[in-house]
């Protein structure tokens, strides 16, 4: 028997993440596949896992300890290789696994990794890692019967990303960021009609070109004047692991991702009246409105990819989207995050209604929100601060219809609405608000400032 003892901070409420060689090394991914292999064992389930890892220079040898860890544990192991997290998800589907993890530190700083999971056919979380640590702390046995096959999946993966798409004759580029999803676009991409320019597609952990964020507006700069030199229709943005999405359009504006998931609505929500589309916390009141006159039932939920997707099973969603870009298609696909598949969507959708992203923009009318406001906090204090914060709502004269406390507090007044609310995958707080006017938005930053100040959370503005 093993005992082990993860370092709390890798224990995040999507996945397990941390900074290599610190909060995370090779013992650790070698203990959370035994414990993995015998969560698998303890809830009844089969002992099928396919692994697969991002480009970061750890990945290969973290993928290598948690195989040897799965193996111990009597887990029969699938290694994909190299890849996007959704070639992982998509493998786990195609081959029938019971379980699927990928090694991956996302859009984290190139020093940073983790892991994200998926058990009998959900996402792995929450609660669910809590159990994982208490079973790697009690010392799980090693077990007989483990192996591990090589599979290359990648593909078939291809060929499903592509089927039946009629991408017209746009002009694209997409910049991978010498992210995992850099091989796949290329070989997607010379498979749909239009013209394409990859930038960035070979798979390299320095990122030497920029860091692959692709909601960070400093990020999408080289794309951005790259749309604009070969006058292209649409320019395509991925993060490290290939599960986000950004997207600058041809006048060189970038699409948050509530209203891209909005811009999906269009096709989605009409052949689907009055089915959910879930946004998150932080999307638009105007993004819900053009969902709502698309057909859809446009609903806020919690931030992160695995709260989506429980909500999306549960009550049916042919489509969700969060502001980070994190965007699941349900409709013909599986309903988990995969960015190059929404990038061909996207471009479907354009061929087949003649309304580009573009003109979908020029529509709108003016927004006045703020982009994503950080508040440092350190990981052990951020959650207590929120709690402060919320009891000083409750005790205000803000009426409860007016409050959501469904992740952190989002507040809405006669003027808009604002929100604060305790990142999962960063030492930080975030703020955001939207405003009916300009004059209404500097109100409703200054009303977050009273908030965050009577609930003693400091905020140094830089």
């Amino acid at each position: 028997m093993t005992n082990h003892v993860f370092n709390p901070s890798i224990l995040r409420e999507y996945d397990i993440r941390g900074i290599i060689d610190d909060t995370l090394n090779h013992i650790d991914a070698w203990a959370i596949g035994l414990s993995f292999a015998e969560c698998l064992r303890m809830r009844g389930h089969g002992n099928h896992v396919v692994v697969g890892r991002d480009g970061r220079l750890s990945s290969p040898s973290l993928a290598a300890s948690l195989c040897d860890g799965l193996v111990a544990g009597g887990a029969k192991v699938c290694d994909i290789g190299c890849g996007p997290t959704p070639m992982l998800y998509y493998a786990g589907i195609s081959l029938k696994s019971d379980a699927a993890i990928q090694v991956t530190g996302s859009h984290n700083p190139p020093n940073h990794n983790g892991f994200k999971m998926v058990m009998n056919g959900t996402v792995f979380f929450g609660s669910d890692i809590k159990e994982l640590s208490d079973i790697s702390a009690s010392g799980p046995a090693e077990k007989l019967g483990g192996s591990i096959t090589e599979t290359s999946i990648f593909m078939e993966y291809v060929n499903r990303l592509v089927a039946g798409a009629e991408t017209g004759d746009f002009t694209v580029v997409w910049d991978c960021g010498n992210g995992a999803s850099g091989p796949a676009t290329i070989a997607a991409t010379q498979k749909i009609t239009g013209t394409h320019h990859v930038l960035f597609g070979d798979v390299d952990g320095h990122f030497p070109n920029h860091h692959p964020n692709p909601v960070d507006h400093k990020t999408l700069a080289m794309l951005r004047e790259s749309v604009a030199k070969a006058g292209a229709d649409l320019g395509i943005g991925f993060d490290g692991d290939g599960d986000r999405i950004g997207i600058i359009d041809a006048k060189g504006r970038q699409v948050p991702g509530d209203f891209l998931t909005a811009f999906l609505a269009q096709d989605i929500s009409r052949r689907y009246p009055g089915s959910p589309v879930i946004l998150d916390v932080k999307s638009s009141d105007m993004a819900m409105d053009l969902i709502s006159a698309a057909g859809g039932k446009a609903e806020i939920w919690k931030t992160g990819h695995s709260h989506m997707k429980k909500r999306m099973a549960a009550n049916g969603a042919p489509l969700a989207g969060e502001m980070s870009g994190h965007v699941f298609i349900k409709d013909g696909f599986y309903g988990f995050d995969d960015a190059l598949y929404v990038g061909i969507r996207v471009l479907s959708q354009m061929a087949k209604t003649g309304q580009s992203i573009t003109n979908f923009v020029d529509m709108l009318p003016p927004q006045h929100a703020t982009p994503e406001l950080r508040i440092d906090c350190p990981d052990n204090q951020k959650f207590d601060a929120m709690e402060r914060l919320k009891k000083y709502i409750k005790e205000s004269k803000i009426k409860n219809q007016n409050v959501s406390f469904i992740d952190g507090v989002r507040v809405r007044t006669d003027y808009g609405w604002w929100l604060v609310r305790a990142s999962n995958t960063e030492a930080a707080i975030v703020a955001r608000a939207e405003g009916k006017t300009p004059a209404a938005l500097k109100k409703l930053v200054k009303d977050i400032e009273a908030a965050v100040a009577a609930a003693k959370i400091e905020w140094v503005k830089l």
